[in-house]
């Protein structure tokens, strides 16, 4: 059997107020393309679908529109998908009847048997090659909130503690993600034949796994709710996980964060972004392989460097005009300032004139400033806004705030008096 291995699409996103609707688009346009060109037997989508509980209708139109695709252009594919910490588990659901007869099965929530144990059979998915014999089974566990496992840690569906098994490092939302995951593969176990394979596909925080720079939201303050990789005995042939945008193996090469697709911010630009397919051959994991994913859209980072290197790099830039605006690069500047620079975004719009390039984020990397202890008392209401300007910029810059400077706040100041008038009245 040959998998394709995805998550975080995030469709949906916004980027810095952008939509990115286009290279949503285009990924998904490739990765029909490659299930297609790959004979692949299933696709794995393991969670952050959307990357919003709400997502636009386009969103949604873009994740329909591809299943329907998959399934016209290899009408043996089986599709798994789970909910991750960015989607709404009823909403991933909700077209679940539809889906099953384009043999995709949405996964969005865990449930309970009336006698408290989880209901591990609807988290079961056969996969089958093309004969339609079942060769493997997907244990599709979508994100886990506190609120479905803290309570039955120590309850019935988990049964008593063994003595010592609740160590102080292990708070009941760990636990309870534990020993979901457990009874998910006993009940595997038990499911398979002999010659079938178990991929487990998880929407979770493993330890030790590395986090994104700036984009990725954590489950819960602190990375307490990171689980280990020691869940994933032996017999789980391979490990499908989803919530970390940085691809990556977690302890064994079969336990894997695909990674996004797509960079989700500028500090993810230099990630490797792929999908990954897996090859089973009877219960085992025969091969594996990274397939880079082709960027639709350029990103560059300027900087953090002097203003004068910046503008140089920036008129240095390449740019393709022929190209539909959808299609030029997204751009984000960061400069280093030793002194106040009032016009710098107009500087650097300037460097960028008749570029087709899209800024998107113009930083600012200020002077650090020294201790100088417990900062003085002040009055501010005695001081006034302006004086209280001026005594910052000082502080700031070490020296007073010029004239063109104080007049252009002194206008500010008045707009925002003239807008408070207008609300009283």
């Amino acid at each position: 059997m040959r998998l394709l291995h995805t998550a975080d699409w995030h469709l949906g996103q916004t980027f810095h107020g952008q939509e990115r609707h286009a290279e949503h688009r285009a990924f998904l346009d490739w990765l029909l393309d490659t299930l297609v060109g790959r004979d692949a037997d299933a696709l794995l989508v393991a969670g952050d679908v959307f990357d919003v509980v709400n997502p636009s209708l386009r969103a949604q139109e873009l994740l329909y529109d591809f299943i329907v695709s998959a399934h016209e252009r290899l009408p043996l594919l089986d599709i798994v998908l789970i909910a991750g910490n960015h989607d709404s588990g009823n909403r991933i659901e909700l077209p679940a009847p539809l889906m099953r007869r384009l043999r995709t099965h949405a996964l969005g929530r865990v449930s309970w048997l009336d006698d408290g144990t989880l209901d591990a059979e609807r988290l079961l998915v056969p996969l089958s090659d093309t004969t339609g014999e079942t060769r493997a089974w997907c244990l599709a566990l979508p994100f886990l909130r506190p609120a479905e496992v803290t309570g039955r840690v120590h309850g019935q569906a988990f049964g008593v503690a063994a003595e010592g098994d609740a160590s102080p490092d292990r708070n009941d939302y760990v636990t309870g993600i534990s020993r979901v995951h457990e009874q998910l593969i006993e009940a595997a176990r038990e499911r398979r034949q002999p010659g079938q394979a178990l991929i487990a596909m998880s929407h979770a925080h493993l330890h030790g796994a590395a986090v994104s720079e700036a984009s990725e939201r954590p489950i819960v303050i602190g990375g307490e709710e990171s689980i280990s990789a020691g869940l994933f005995p032996a017999d789980i042939a391979y490990v499908a996980l989803g919530h970390l945008h940085r691809a990556q193996q977690v302890g064994d090469a079969r336990i894997r964060y695909s990674g996004s697709p797509l960079p989700l911010d500028f500090s993810e630009v230099a990630y490797p972004h792929q999908v990954v397919e897996a090859v089973l051959e009877g219960e085992t994991l025969a091969a594996m392989e990274a397939i880079p994913v082709p960027r639709p859209v350029a990103m560059h980072r300027i900087g953090p460097a002097p203003l004068d290197r910046v503008l140089a790099e920036l008129e240095a830039l390449s740019d393709d005009p022929t190209q539909p605006r959808e299609r030029w690069p997204w751009l984000e500047v960061r400069v280093s300032l030793t002194s106040p620079v009032p016009d710098l975004r107009a500087q650097v719009e300037t460097a960028l004139e008749g570029k087709a390039l899209r800024l998107l984020r113009l930083e600012r990397r200020l002077p650090q400033l020294e201790d100088e202890g417990a900062p003085e008392r002040i009055d501010l209401e005695q001081l006034g806004p302006r004086k209280l300007f001026e005594r910052t910029w000082q502080a700031r810059w070490g020296e007073t705030p010029e004239a063109d400077v104080l007049a252009d706040f002194d206008r500010l100041l008045q707009d925002v008096l003239d807008a408070q008038g207008e609300e009283t009245a």
